[in-house]
């Protein structure tokens, strides 16, 4: 027994003065240097127009703002937070991503295990043999006889270059990119649940007002029937209403079919059968536009999204595997020991005269295998490379995201005010064609071509109110979505 702990002391000792680790040590890459996302200035907010309602409102932006975790709240509507919170708790993606970072984990606690600490075991091997006499020579019988062993063997490899070492810090980078993962999928499914709800309360509002295009032109086809009926039509003025209810009409399956599919994808995102969801009401009048925009540092958004982190957590992954493919062209040292004892009857097994013990090592030295360990290292090199330029794509990406929102959110608002100044002006010209016809100053045909364009810009005007609470969803999402303000922890 005391060569057994001499034993343990020497690993020990061996195991603390393993500090050198050879391959590169991981930095994180420096932050962009630009300090806009857009070529050109942003106004200090949004236009707005007050007849449009809330979606009307006008939107500013703050540089270095804070974004709130539950940023969907902003929009002020307890349906939209309940959706969040359904889909939170049911989706299979979110649930997939948590198991797979505590399979990470609990790979990276095996590497621990299994690289950085000694292996001991313990053995008992009760055995019968027998052997021919006559292999020793002299006439001696043959025997029959048993033999027992129990010992406890220790075994270590030195972590001399830090192979091990490299291998665990691969491994806790796999922990780092899942991590990421989990968020980037927290942060995926609410702004799609925002988004895809905003969908279905636009179409069921461009149905809606389809609905009561259709209840105009209707009424506006019997008042035409009636003045035929008196001579005060012709047929082709009926025909011309007619044709126009029916493209009116037309419009309606299209809307529909988007609807029901929308609200198939919105059911799916919250974790419930299309055939068996109950999704709230949405009424797109009701939400409220953010007010305050917040527009992230540049040198800050690195460090927002999950999709940035993950992909240096790969490249960070990489660079240890360079570090591994490094340590293996140099010797690897494993020290082992065994105590015990051996006797060929039980009552003896433990006896000190049955005492057996060892101490040994071994020293391995590549010294040819056909140019394979420094292949295997220009491949590991290669492989970071390659996880560096997607790093610089992922950022990359992620500028133009935030670019295309604010720009979104901006220009959107411009339209939005320009469509409902264009919705109040048709208006007002169907009103105005509508009396000059009774009054017989204009043909039917004015009154057609008025009605075809208010009936286009109540819909694009509709259209242009969702596009200013998506672009807001949107530009939430660009900046990372407030995930290290508490969404989701380790």
């Amino acid at each position: 027994m005391p060569q057994l702990k001499q034993s343990i002391i020497v690993l020990l000792l061996s195991y603390l003065l393993t500090g050198c680790m050879v391959g590169p040590d991981f930095h994180s890459p420096s932050p962009p240097i630009t300090q806009t996302y857009t070529k050109t200035p942003l106004p200090n907010k949004t236009a707005s127009i007050t007849t449009a309602g809330k979606a009307g409102y006008a939107q500013q932006f703050v540089t270095g703002q804070a974004i709130p975790a539950e940023w969907w709240a902003l929009y002020h509507s307890l349906p939209l937070n309940n959706l969040i919170t359904t889909g939170l708790a049911n989706s299979p993606n979110l649930a997939a991503a948590k198991a797979t970072l505590r399979q990470a984990q609990e790979n990276l606690n095996a590497q621990i295990g299994t690289l950085l600490f000694p292996s001991i075991s313990a053995q008992l091997n009760p055995q019968r043999q027998s052997y021919a006499g006559a292999s020793i020579g002299g006439g001696v019988p043959s025997s029959v006889f048993n033999l027992y062993n129990a010992s406890v063997n220790v075994a270590y490899t030195l972590d001399m270059f830090g192979n091990a070492r490299r291998q665990v810090e691969a491994a806790r980078a796999q922990v780092d990119y899942e991590y990421y993962e989990l968020n980037a999928a927290y942060l995926t499914l609410t702004a799609n649940i925002v988004t895809t709800a905003i969908a279905v309360a636009s179409l069921q509002a461009q149905i809606a007002t389809t609905h009561q295009l259709i209840q105009a032109d209707t009424n506006q086809l019997a008042i035409i029937n009636k003045q035929f009926n008196l001579g005060g039509a012709s047929q082709e003025n009926v025909l011309a209403q007619q044709t126009l209810l029916e493209q009116t009409r037309a419009l309606l399956p299209p809307l529909e079919k988007n609807l029901a599919q929308s609200q198939h994808a919105l059911a799916v995102l919250v974790g419930s059968f299309p055939s068996q969801s109950q999704l709230p009401d949405i009424n797109l009048d009701n939400l409220t536009l953010p007010a305050m925009l917040p527009v992230s540092l540049p040198s800050a958004l690195v460090r927002q999204r999950p999709d940035i982190q993950a992909t240096e957590a790969l490249l960070h992954q990489a660079s240890a595997q360079v570090g591994v493919a490094t340590a293996n062209l140099y010797p690897q040292i494993t020290l082992n020991g065994s105590y015990g004892w051996a006797s060929n009857v039980p009552s003896t097994l433990f006896h000190p005269l049955s005492n057996t013990w060892s101490i040994g090592g071994q020293l391995l030295q590549p010294i040819f295998n056909g140019g394979a360990l420094r292949a295997e290292r220009r491949a590991a090199i290669a492989a970071y490379e390659q996880a560096y330029e997607q790093y610089r794509q992922t950022v990359l990406q992620a500028f133009q995201n935030v670019a295309d929102s604010l720009r979104a959110l901006e220009t959107d608002a411009r339209e939005l005010k320009a469509q409902k100044r264009a919705e109040i002006a048709s208006r007002a010209t169907l009103q105005l064609t509508r009396k000059q016809f009774r009054l017989g100053a204009v043909n039917y045909i004015n009154v057609l071509n008025a009605e075809q364009q208010y009936q286009q810009t109540v819909i694009k005007r509709i259209q242009a109110q969702t596009a200013r609470y998506s672009d807001t969803a949107a530009l939430f999402q660009a900046l990372g979505g407030g995930w290290w303000n508490g969404a989701v922890t380790r």
